[in-house]
C-alpha cells in the first residue's frame, strides 16, 4: 500500500469516526450545558426510602456513591462503548487498574494465562511477578501466533492476553485465529488495545471478549490526565467492574473523566494526522544506513487485513556493538522531539525501552522479546511530518 492509498484509507476511518466522537454520551442534561458538567459528589441523595432500597437492589438507576457510578465518568464510558462498539464499558483509575482489575475478576488461584512476552513492561511484571503471589501462573510466548496460544493452553487456562500491537517491538498478532482457538477451549481472551486505539482496530469486532485501555495515551491525548477503561459485554464489564472499581477502588475522578471526554471530541482528527505522519516516518527511517530495522505495521509485506490503520508508534534499532551509546546520543540530540516515557500525547516523545518503560524485565526475558540495546520508541504526535523528519535526520 502506497502513501497516497493510505492516506485515504486513513480519511475515511476519521469519517467514520468524528461524529461519535463528539456526539457519544452527550445526553441532555438539566442545565442544557453543551459540554458534560463535572459532578464532584462523593454521595447522592434519594427521593424516600424505597428509591435508597431500589437503587441499592439495581431496580433504578439512581447514583447511590461516588465509587459506584458517577455522571461525568458515565458520560465518558458512553463514549469508549461507542467507539470500541460494545455493549458496556467502565472507566478506571489508570490502565493498569483496567488490566489488573480485569484478569482478577476472570481468575482465582489455580488459574493460568497465556501471554506474549513481547509486552508493556509492568503488564509482563504483573504476570511475572504480582499474580504469582495469588497462585495465578503465566505462561509467556515467543512468537504470539495462534499454535502458540494454542500449544501453552492447559485445563486451567483462563485467560488468552492480547496485546496488538506489541509494546515496544510493534509485532502485530493474528487476532481472529487467536479468537477461534480461545473459543474452542472456553477460554475467555483480552485484547490491550492502547497502541492501536478504536481508530486501528476494533477488537470486539473480531470476536474479542474485553478490550483494554490506558487513556492516558491517544485517547485522552494531551498529557495531563490518567485513566483507563474496560469494554465489552454487559455482563464481563459488570464483573470486571463489581472488582476494580466496587471492591479494590481503582475509581476515576471525574475531573479526569471531563479531561479524557474532551480529548476524545478531537481524537479521529489526532490519529489520522498521527497515523499519516509515524507511516511517513518508518519508510524514511527504514532507508537509513545507521538504522539496523524499522517496526512498524505499514512496513509488512502483507499488513493485517483486520487493522484499520496502522498506529502512531513505531520504533527503530540501531546498527553496531555500541547501540546502547548510539540510542544515547540520538536521545540526546533530537531538539523538537521530547526524550520522555508515555505515548499518544500531541507531543512526539522518543524513549529507551530496555533502560525505562522495560527496565523491570530481566534481560534474558527482555532479549527474547526482542527488546535490545539499540532499540528506541517514537510516538508520533502532532508536529509537522517535514519537521519531525529534520530532527530524526539530524539527531542520527
Amino acid at each position: 500500500m502506497d502513501l497516497a492509498q493510505y492516506e485515504a484509507r486513513l480519511e475515511a476511518r476519521e469519517s467514520a469516526l468524528a461524529s461519535l466522537c463528539i456526539h457519544a454520551g452527550e445526553e441532555p442534561n438539566e442545565w442544557r450545558a453543551l459540554a458534560t458538567p463535572i459532578v464532584l459528589a462523593s454521595a447522592f441523595s434519594f427521593d424516600d426510602a424505597d428509591h435508597a432500597a431500589g437503587a441499592f437492589r439495581g431496580d433504578n438507576d439512581a447514583f447511590i456513591y461516588g465509587r459506584w457510578g458517577n455522571p461525568t465518568v458515565e458520560a465518558l464510558e458512553a463514549k469508549l462503548a461507542a467507539l470500541e462498539k460494545a455493549e458496556a464499558a467502565c472507566a478506571t483509575a489508570s490502565g493498569m487498574a483496567a488490566i489488573s482489575g480485569t484478569l482478577l475478576s476472570l481468575c482465582e488461584s489455580g488459574a493460568h494465562i497465556v501471554a506474549p512476552r513481547s509486552m508493556y513492561g509492568e503488564s509482563a511484571r504483573l504476570l511475572r511477578e504480582r499474580l504469582p503471589r495469588l497462585g495465578i501462573e503465566t505462561t509467556f510466548v515467543d512468537d504470539p501466533t495462534p499454535e502458540a496460544y494454542a500449544s501453552a493452553a492447559r485445563e486451567t487456562t483462563r485467560v488468552f492476553y492480547i496485546e496488538s500491537p506489541s509494546n515496544p517491538t510493534l509485532s502485530v498478532a493474528d487476532i481472529p485465529a487467536i479468537v477461534r482457538e480461545a473459543r474452542s477451549r472456553s477460554i475467555v481472551t483480552i485484547a490491550d488495545n492502547t497502541f492501536a486505539t478504536p481508530f486501528c482496530q476494533t477488537p470486539l469486532d473480531l470476536g474479542v471478549d474485553l478490550v483494554v485501555h490506558s487513556m492516558t495515551k491517544a485517547i485522552g491525548g494531551h498529557g495531563d490526565a490518567i485513566g483507563g477503561v474496560v469494554c465489552g459485554s454487559d455482563e464481563l464489564v459488570a464483573r470486571a467492574r463489581d472488582t476494580i472499581v466496587k471492591g479494590l477502588g481503582g475509581v476515576m475522578s471525574p475531573l479526569v473523566a471531563y479531561l479524557v471526554a474532551r480529548g476524545v471530541v478531537t481524537f479521529a482528527l489526532r490519529q489520522r494526522r498521527a497515523c499519516s505522519t509515524a507511516a511517513r516516518l518508518a519508510r524514511v527511517m527504514s532507508e537509513h544506513p545507521k538504522i539496523e530495522r524499522v517496526h512498524h505495521p505499514s512496513l509488512a509485506r502483507e499488513p493485517a487485513a483486520h487493522m484499520h490503520a496502522f498506529g502512531s508508534l513505531l520504533s527503530f534499532e540501531l546498527k553496531g556493538p555500541d547501540a546502547l551509546q548510539k540510542g544515547r546520543a540520538v536521545l540526546e540530540g533530537v531538539e523538537l522531539i521530547t526524550h520522555a516515557v508515555s505515548l499518544g500525547d500531541a507531543r512526539s516523545l522518543l524513549s529507551h525501552p530496555a533502560t525505562t518503560t522495560h527496565a523491570s524485565m530481566p534481560e534474558d526475558e527482555r532479549r527474547r522479546a526482542n527488546i535490545g540495546d539499540g532499540l528506541l520508541r517514537l510516538s508520533v504526535g502532532l508536529e509537522s511530518a517535514s519537521d519531525l523528519e529534520r530532527d530524526l535526520l539530524a539527531a542520527l
